[in-house]
């Protein structure tokens, strides 16, 4: 079976984590609905045919991947067969295909073909390959943040509880996934609370000489001080690891059998404390949601589709407990219906997690046994994908569908919402059509120092953030503070980059895909305008709108100026919307700006030493390290602990504490 393409229109791809709510069955009335794609001429399909049949000749007739390449060589679609041969074959009817793979086989020059062993290692190099080239005709699993786990390590003699993100390479153990990090953070307080584990690292650990903060509100038992013999730490631990393995009524039960205990002995200060151990074990399970009964460990896909969009709501659930649920708007071919769009949606899911023992589904879909087996290969254990259509599973995948419908609702009354904002900026702004691409620039710095530019991007489905970038200034010859030569370096590699992988002019402004931007938006004045426009000027680009963002009077929101090339500078009315929105952006590009300078100052510190803030040496690195233990701790020091160390004067201390405190 092919991998279906979920091709809607992009002003309505949505990658979003879903919030819970209620059942919004009016909201999930409103539709946007997408223009049809034109079909492609009768030559054009004719001549795609005659080059998929020539490569079709050297296809292998064995199990395996294949690739569809345009003129470029830009990957149009990746696709698994059990039979490549008799797959690639199917396409080179000259009838009987849909628009899209008509589309497809139109635009088709050039094949691709991987051999497997099995139809099982096809699927889940199809998955592989399909995330690596982002494939214009496939499924694109467009929201794939990692998702934040618990972990508990196990190299150190007090272990650490702390969160955790990406690959799993530390020694320990891992609980989760966890479907947001609200939800981990909120767990992890509560365990702290509850088990009294340390969450501090290993060289902050080694440090101590004193308890910390933690242990004074009982969130932590200090092992590192013996305050609590490493033993009892260590039962701690245990007791941790089975809560989170799913034996919370064992804990629960001992912990209120201990607390009566201490009662009867009139030790009521030990009551107390676990008393309110028992308070925050139960505040975790009150913030799970849903708690199956007979589920232990099942991961639940949801599929709805509502004006040819598609929500798939997936909820987590280990050791009977809920922990959280995610909304992904996949890219949807209108024609697909629910099995095929998580027929082709879960090996990309599964691409780099491991799977629970079962998966529930709310739809039926063809490849579901090769799925399970894949998946009992990938994993330790047997892994079932099912459609469950009685029981409490079954009321589980209602809930989830439930959840699916209401956030589809709430997507698409945002999303006309925004598309309204759209329309409204570019009446203000004077543009042609509402814009699809809007890119905002900005730069941060200290003196000149770990300068850093970025561009942000914005559309009909909000911030972009996946297209996020941030450039280094490099120029060596820019004065200390050089705004305008700094805009000028990121916009000139911006363009110059973006003109060597597409010509604007080969570009249909209408493609939803293009990276060419409808606006700029700089935040600064006139200068950094004209310099906007004299890069453009420079390398040949024109019909791109810009406008300038300079703040009001002691930087007030609400009285910026706007310049645009041809007008007289404005401004916009206090409460206008688009006033608002414009803010947005600016405040969003200044965010990233600031928090990519201080990543960027940070890592400087840390490789070149102290010795980078004025007046610090060798000597008075060693005294503040001796001090305070760890950099961070230098870093979050006020002025009078500054002082404190031996050899740092007042004038040293301010110096100090202004490298670190002051905004870019």
């Amino acid at each position: 079976m092919e991998r279906k393409r979920l091709d809607i229109d992009p002003e309505m791809e949505l990658a979003a984590e879903a919030e819970e709510g209620d059942d919004t069955e009016t909201l999930v009335k409103i539709t946007l609905e997408a223009p049809p794609e034109e079909e492609p001429a009768a030559d054009e399909v004719a001549t795609g045919i005659a080059a998929i049949q020539r490569f079709a000749k050297l296809a292998p007739s064995s199990p395996g991947v294949y690739r569809m390449l345009d003129a470029k060589g830009t990957v149009l679609y990746v696709g698994k067969a059990k039979n490549i041969t008799k797959r690639v074959g199917a396409y080179t009817r000259s009838h009987g295909h849909t628009n899209r793979i008509a589309r497809m086989i139109a635009a088709t020059t050039t094949m691709e073909f991987v051999s497997t062993t099995t139809e099982m290692e096809a699927l889940l190099l199809e998955a592989n390959l399909i995330k690596r080239f982002t494939p214009r005709f496939n499924v694109l699993l467009r929201d794939d943040k990692s998702f934040p786990y618990i972990l508990i390590t196990r190299q150190h003699a007090a272990p650490q509880i702390l969160k955790h993100r990406g690959a799993r390479n530390r020694p320990g153990d891992y609980y989760g996934p966890f479907a947001a990090a609200g939800a981990v953070n909120r767990t992890l307080t509560a365990l702290q609370r509850a088990f009294l584990l340390r969450s501090c690292s290993d060289p902050f650990y080694e440090s101590r000489t004193r308890p910390c903060l933690l242990f004074q509100i009982k969130r932590c038992s200090a092992p590192c001080t013996g305050e609590i013999g490493l033993s009892d730490y260590n039962k701690l631990v245990e007791d941790a690891r089975s809560f989170l393995s799913g034996k919370s009524v064992t804990i629960k039960d001992t912990l209120a059998n201990e607390m009566e205990e201490s009662s009867a002995k009139l030790d009521f200060e030990r009551a107390a404390a676990l008393r309110d151990r028992l308070e925050a074990l139960s505040m975790i399970q009150s913030h799970q949601g849903v708690h199956p009964r007979s589920v232990d460990n099942a991961d639940i896909f949801a599929c709805y589709q509502q004006g040819g969009i598609t929500c798939i709501e997936v909820f987590f659930i280990r050791n009977f407990q809920n922990w959280g649920d995610r909304a992904y708007y996949p890219r949807a071919d209108r024609s697909l219906d629910a099995g095929e769009v998580l027929d082709s949606f879960l090996p990309q899911f599964y691409e780099n997690r491991t799977a629970p023992g079962s998966i529930l589904l709310s739809h039926d879909i063809e490849d579901r046994e090769l799925l399970s087996a894949a998946l009992t290969t990938r994993s330790d254990h047997r892994v079932e994908a099912t459609v469950p259509q009685r029981g409490e599973k079954r009321e589980l995948v209602e809930h989830a569908l439930m959840n699916a419908r209401a956030a589809l609702g709430r997507r698409l009354a945002e999303s006309s919402s925004q598309i309204r904002l759209l329309k409204a900026l570019a009446e203000t702004f004077g543009l042609n059509r509402p814009p699809r691409r809007i890119e905002v620039y900005d730069n941060s710095h200290i003196q000149g120092a770990n300068a850093v530019g970025v561009m942000i991007v914005a559309g009909a489905e909000g911030f972009v953030k996946g297209q996020y970038r941030k450039f280094n200034i490099r120029s060596a010859d820019l004065a200390p503070g050089d705004d305008f030569g700094m805009m000028r370096e990121v916009l000139r590699r911006r363009f110059k980059r973006l003109q060597g992988e597409t010509s604007r002019t080969e570009t249909d402004p209408a493609d939803l895909d293009s990276p060419w931007p409808d606006l700029v938006v700089v935040d600064g004045g006139q200068g950094q305008l004209s310099v906007a426009q004299d890069i453009l000027t420079e390398l040949g680009i024109d019909g791109v709108p810009l406008v300038g963002v300079a703040k009001g009077q002691d930087r007030d929101a609400g009285r910026e100026t706007f310049y645009m090339r041809g007008r007289e500078p404005f401004r916009l009315a206090p409460r206008d919307p688009v006033l608002y929105f414009v803010e947005r952006l600016r405040d969003e590009a200044h965010r990233f700006a600031v928090g990519s300078h201080r990543v960027r100052r940070k890592r400087d510190i840390a490789s070149s030493g102290l010795q980078e803030i004025p007046g610090v040496g060798p000597a008075r690195k060693r005294a503040l390290l001796r001090h305070f233990g760890t950099l961070s701790t230098v870093e979050g020091a006020s002025i009078a602990d500054l002082e404190k160390v031996p050899g740092i004067s007042a004038a040293t201390a301010q110096a100090i504490y202004d490298f670190f405190h002051v905004n870019g």
